[in-house]
């Protein structure tokens, strides 16, 4: 059963890379308008005044300068760096901060890493997906980084994966140790799911 579900994590997160490798830079470019516009509507609606937030890849909903202008405005804006233990090391946004490339090829800032329970602190979680359906479940890229963080934290606050329109789904496979969110941002809309507290 366990190698079925990996079987068709695997498939769709391969069908899903495609789709974004074919994006044109107008579509991109558009795409991170949309988000940031969205984000920062979250952002407002929710009284943020600290969260965490990745920085994308260059065929991810753009998230950067979302990052930066949340830093601008007085946010404070936690990145994640990722470890070889499989855990989140977190790093504080700054203008005009350094990024290099992380674990896997990922982007991700240079500065003083504050540890994994940095990230309790924070009001609001932004996290990637590779798809989300309809009942919030989130299919992840495969490694388990933010699955860990969202299931390790006492008092999670909302947690809002950031993707494409066509990547809201009816259904996505899902294992016992897979977190669902609370809501999702792509760059037409944010929509939120109902469901009990944590």
């Amino acid at each position: 059963m366990a190698d079925d579900i990996d079987h068709a994590k695997r498939a769709q997160r391969a069908d899903l890379r495609e789709r974004r490798n074919v994006l044109s830079p107008a579509a991109l470019d558009a795409a991170a308008d949309g988000v940031r516009a969205q984000l920062d509507h979250l952002v407002d609606t929710l009284g943020a005044q600290s969260l965490s937030c990745f920085l994308s890849t260059t065929t991810e909903p753009g998230t950067r300068v979302f990052v930066e202008e949340a830093v601008r405005r007085g946010i404070r804006v936690l990145l994640p760096v990722t470890r070889v233990d499989g855990l989140l090391d977190w790093a504080v946004a700054t203008p005009e901060g350094d990024i290099t490339e992380g674990l896997f090829g990922l982007p991700e800032p240079v500065g003083e890493l504050l540890g994994p329970i940095a990230v309790n602190d924070v009001d609001l979680l932004i996290i990637p997906a590779a798809a989300v359906d309809r009942t919030g479940m989130r299919l992840g890229w495969g490694r388990g980084y933010f699955d860990k963080t969202i299931g390790s934290m006492e008092r999670c606050p909302p947690v809002y994966a950031v993707i494409y329109d066509s990547e809201f789904v009816d259904d996505v496979p899902r294992d016992v140790h897979d977190q669902p969110v609370s809501g999702i941002v792509t760059p037409t809309q944010t929509i939120t799911f109902t469901r009990p507290k944590r």
